[in-house]
């Protein structure tokens, strides 16, 4: 639609927008819950991740001088603002899951910001008990596991050579800084 990726071709559509894809997903595989209100929870907790997971996916690119310093904030933001508010939603909600008595798009996009962030600091959970099993029971679920074992599609985080394969794409030089709680993309 936009000359632009990314893009899946799935029932006979070109379904374009990355969160317009998940969502038909989600819908088409009983992921978005039963109406409009677990629906409306479900995109509340998925983009709140997703401003967590995008400071994550930007990290490699961080300047050198400032890597430290943008996982530091990273980690504060995680520990601090976002997964405090999955653990209470867990602790109130009283199931397994985030959204109503079945597994959802939400619950799978925790599942993955949690292990981005376990990636950057393994301790990362230490402070939060239901998220512990949280991502215990989650990870068993026979096509979660699969997919979380070695050799299965899941990427693995960005190494040295895919990180300058990045950098020279976006026609970064040295590559690019978070501040003010947002991602600035700069070239320098």
């Amino acid at each position: 639609m936009y000359g632009q990726v990314p893009m899946v071709e799935i029932d006979g559509m070109n379904l374009v927008e990355t969160r317009a894809i998940l969502r038909y997903i989600a819908a088409k595989y009983n992921l978005y819950g039963k109406n409009l209100k677990e629906q409306a929870w479900i995109d509340m907790y998925v983009e709140g991740l997703k401003d967590l997971s995008d400071m994550i996916m930007f990290l490699p690119l961080s300047l050198p001088e400032e890597k430290d310093m943008n996982l530091a904030y990273i980690l504060k933001r995680a520990t601090i603002r976002f997964f405090p508010v999955y653990e209470k939603a867990l602790r109130d909600h009283g199931q397994d899951y985030l959204v109503g008595n079945r597994l959802s798009w939400a619950d799978i996009q925790l599942l993955e910001v949690i292990l981005m962030v376990e990636e950057c600091e393994p301790s990362v959970l230490s402070d939060f008990p239901l998220l512990q099993e949280f991502k215990a029971k989650i990870s068993y679920i026979p096509t979660i596991n699969k997919f979380l074992k070695a050799g299965s599609q899941r990427k693995p985080p960005l190494d040295k050579d895919a990180i300058t394969t990045v950098k020279n794409i976006f026609k970064f030089e040295q590559g690019m800084f978070l501040k003010n709680m947002c991602t600035i993309i700069a070239e320098y």
